[in-house]
């Protein structure tokens, strides 16, 4: 059985679901594939909250991207009546024994200084003062230094994702879940995607198939693309644990290593308990080889290297856990490039772990690339050619 379309795109996660929802609306005739029935917890694109934020200490390109998303979010809410971005405040903090207020390199002070350049609202804390309005934090050291964006908060992945693909379905897209694509091939005449189930035929395709991308995809995403198994953690509070009465997202680095960092959000209401996690990216995994379960000894580690001492009012009890997996690139910064190697196939969604927050805006940029053969925003620092070296 074949089916023909403008535009297939191929995983419908975060990125996915975006640009499906764009193109459908612009009017595309589009078909989207997953092999699962997102929203689901079999990939990079679950676990109730992510962190969005304006001042994106990962780099300045990242910024007009979030912006967007802001937008789109705001607009897909007053379309469906969804909440979808809660807009509590984000709090981005270094309290660490070596913390040196001259490091250009700290994640709160190259915040800071993207805040200063764009412009965006924001303050800048001290110790002090981020214990007595966020009293969670109270361990912080003397020497700590927060900075605060009031824009920033969480967005809800699951829901996003289950709202633009309802809207994309409404306007027309074909989406095909529970069905596995199996090979793409391009020609000058157009790109054929295999499944399990049929092929398609389109003009262009757009491959955000995250940590499945680098098998599908070939050279040289295969060498470029690492699949890194995170962990997230829902500790459950204190009975008499104070938090502010609107209580942020957050960043914090308690120490020099890469593992020295944890980030979390507000307890949600109803649920009694507060989600912490961290990002690792020394261990690497595979799709197939994932493992997805935590082990009580891997909560103990958590809540003694992350939260004890570092978050108050949490006790050590998980009352929920689960595990997600990035899709890394060498420099941990996005790849959405043509592939060197099939005309019109568009690869997106190797997003290093701090995708989420751009997805809305990308998925704009994306149906922008295929319909006009550019996107409005500046996308040439995630081509595959700062990778030449490495190739």
């Amino acid at each position: 059985m074949g089916e023909r379309c403008e535009v297939a795109v191929l995983g419908l996660g975060a990125m996915g679901a975006a640009t499906a929802y764009q193109l459908a609306k612009a009017g595309i005739d589009v078909i989207g594939v997953d092999r699962f029935n997102p929203p689901h917890t079999e990939g990079s694109s679950h676990g109730d909250t992510r962190i969005t934020r304006l001042a994106v200490g990962e780099g300045a390109e990242y910024v007009p991207i979030v912006h967007n998303s802001h937008r789109i979010w705001r607009e897909l809410e007053a379309l469906t009546g969804e909440s979808l971005f809660e807009q509590c405040g984000v709090l981005v903090m270094t309290s660490s024994p070596a913390y040196d207020p001259q490091d250009e390199n700290d994640f709160t002070h190259r915040t800071i200084h993207l805040a200063k350049t764009y412009g965006i609202d924001h303050e800048v804390l001290n110790a002090g003062e981020i214990r007595q309005r966020f009293p969670q934090f109270s361990p912080v050291l003397d020497t700590a230094i927060g900075y605060f964006e009031p824009d920033g908060g969480y967005v809800r992945p699951e829901r996003c994702i289950d709202v633009q693909l309802k809207l994309a379905r409404q306007h027309g897209a074909r989406l095909l879940t529970g069905e596995t694509v199996t090979g793409i091939s391009s020609t000058e005449q157009g790109v054929t995607v295999t499944t399990d189930k049929r092929a398609i035929q389109a003009n262009k395709v757009v491959v955000s198939a995250g940590m499945w991308s680098a098998d599908l995809l070939g050279a040289p995403f295969n060498q470029l693309l690492r699949v890194c198994r995170q962990k997230l953690f829902w500790f459950e509070l204190e009975e008499d644990a104070t938090f502010a009465p609107v209580s942020p997202s957050f960043i914090l680095t308690h120490g020099p290593g890469d593992v020295d960092v944890n980030y979390g959000f507000p307890p949600l209401p109803g649920e009694g308990s507060m989600k912490v996690a961290t990002e690792q990216y020394r261990d690497a995994s595979s799709a197939g080889s994932l493992d997805r379960t935590i082990s009580a000894a891997e909560e103990q580690d958590m809540f003694d290297a992350q939260v004890r001492g570092k978050i108050a009012g949490v006790t050590s009890r998980v009352v929920k856990s689960s595990v997600c997996a990035y899709t890394v690139t060498p420099d941990y910064n996005f790849i959405i490039d043509e592939h060197p190697a099939m005309k019109n196939v568009l690869v997106v969604s190797a997003c290093s772990g701090h995708g989420f927050k751009h997805s809305a805006g990308l998925g704009e940029a994306l149906a922008q690339w295929c319909i006009n053969g550019k996107s409005d925003v500046d996308l040439s620092a995630f081509s595959l050619k700062r990778f030449d070296d490495q190739r």
